[in-house]
């Protein structure tokens, strides 16, 4: 006890907390004064690596589940998750190139980002989680996992930061899903696919991707993800059109309804309620928003502008309503930006506790670095017929002349051919956003959105400013 006659008690030693969580101290003080080494041998790293991550899931077992943990406990687990996450940091510095070129054999193979995890998890048990353990967590909501999913942002994290693994990554996540090779006949047939959460349309020259989420205000989730981006890989691919272009569906809100809206952002009662997973963010920024700015990869080309091996259009945005949050964030990567009159933008990154996808990279080519960090940091919003909103707008109509300015800007486009539109959106990007840049952003983004993911803060600021507690899914 403190203040005995064994002397006083050092509560900076985890010693002092395992006990008091109950755990075997023995064992547990070993392992944590043990801890992890490298030593530069990948087979003798990974073998002690899965050791060290299995006795310390081993004894965050051995606590109760995360909501019924004293205040030692909840130290105990926070020491333990720390040391293992360390370790992976640690053994993924040395070895990431290693393991990624296992993964895709030397990197012929393409691996999409939640295949690739998985994967990581069975040719290195406890690198990452295995498809079992992320099935537990889910069906929790956010307050009480432990995150098991940062340890997949880790290990993103540290390949996008190796440059020949992290460009191979970013090419995979740039191919067109196989679900749009095998609905694009079907596109060409008919002119018209309806996904349910997405649908695209022709109209004359353009390919319209519409977001159809009417209860949420055409807010992304997880049911919405997939359906999108087959949607615009379709859009991109079709060879009867020369333009795409993304709306938002007519909405169910009394507040709005019959109107069209563009984009309430990020669902986030779904995210409240757990339902948002980790690497959905890393899809949607490395695949569907990336692939608008860019286009599509092709197998046997390299994607970096300098050797322009990709199948692109230009994109245009009609904003109806509002674009709040990732919708801001689709405006970023678009060619050509038209907005109702009375239609806003926001960024509102600060009360949801998390990053705006890749708008910190972005928004400043814009708006001007200090007005970024007042969107992003401060939530400033911006009108879209504002000095500041006519810098991401490009035309500003009133909202019952939309579906008009856009079939102009369509055919403004289109009149004479696009000309060279590939071509101008190659040279743009390698003076502003080279794929490379783009590599090393989403390395950082992929660790630190991790973390932002099961931050208390998170679950602090939807229950603050969103009231989420209370909301319904």
């Amino acid at each position: 006890m403190e203040g005995s006659s064994a002397g006083p008690v050092d509560r900076s030693d985890p010693k002092f907390y395992f006990e008091r969580a109950g755990l075997p101290i023995k064992s547990a003080a070993a392992w944590h004064r043990t801890g992890f080494h490298i030593t530069g041998n990948f087979k003798r790293d990974a073998v002690a690596g899965t050791k060290y991550w299995r006795i310390g899931a081993e004894l965050l077992a051995k606590l109760p589940n995360k909501p019924k943990r004293s205040t030692e406990q909840r130290l105990a687990a926070e020491i333990i998750l720390s040391s293992c996450r360390r370790a992976r940091e640690d053994f993924l510095q040395r070895h990431a190139e290693t393991v990624y070129r296992k993964l895709t054999k030397n990197l012929v193979n393409f691996v999409r980002v939640d295949a690739l995890v998985h994967d990581a998890a069975k040719l290195i048990p406890g690198l990452t989680p295995t498809p079992k353990q992320i099935g537990v967590e889910s069906s929790l909501v956010q307050s009480k996992k432990d995150g098991v999913e940062v340890d997949q942002g880790i290990f993103l994290s540290q390949v996008l930061a190796v440059p020949d693994a992290g460009m191979h990554l970013c090419k995979s996540m740039l191919l067109p899903k196989p679900e749009a090779a095998e609905r694009g006949a079907e596109f060409v047939r008919r002119g018209a696919i309806d996904f349910g959460p997405a649908k695209i349309e022709r109209h004359g020259k353009a390919a319209v991707v519409t977001v159809c989420n009417p209860r949420f205000l055409n807010a992304e989730d997880d049911t919405t993800l997939d359906d999108t981006e087959t949607a615009a890989d379709i859009a991109i691919l079709d060879a009867m059109s020369a333009i795409c272009v993304l709306r938002g569906d007519v909405v169910g809100h009394p507040k709005y309804r019959g109107r069209k809206i563009f984009s309430a952002g990020i669902n986030l009662t779904h995210l409240y309620r757990g339902k948002i997973p980790y690497l959905w963010y890393i899809r949607r920024d490395m695949g569907i928003v990336n692939k608008m700015m860019r286009g599509l990869a092709i197998k046997n080309s390299n994607p970096d502008e300098v050797y322009g091996g990709t199948r692109e259009k230009p994109w245009i945005a009609g904003v109806d309503g509002f674009a709040i949050g990732g919708g801001c964030q689709y405006l970023l990567a678009m060619d050509y930006v038209v907005a109702g009159s009375d239609a806003y933008m926001t960024l509102p990154a600060r009360k949801e506790g998390i990053i705006p996808g890749a708008a910190n990279l972005r928004l400043t080519r814009f708006v001007g670095a200090r007005a970024a960090r007042q969107a992003i940091m401060m939530g400033r919003r911006f009108e879209c017929d504002s000095p500041e909103g006519r810098m991401i707008c490009d035309l500003i109509v009133p909202p019952d002349e939309m579906d008009a300015a856009i079939a102009r800007v369509v055919d403004d486009f289109t009149g004479s051919g696009v000309v060279s539109a590939a071509g101008n959106r190659r040279a743009f990007r390698v003076g502003e956003e080279p794929l490379d840049t783009f590599r090393r952003y989403m390395a950082v983004y992929c660790r630190e959105q991790a973390y932002c993911h099961f931050s208390p803060a998170l679950i602090a600021n939807l229950e603050k400013h969103w009231n989420a507690a209370q909301r319904k899914i």
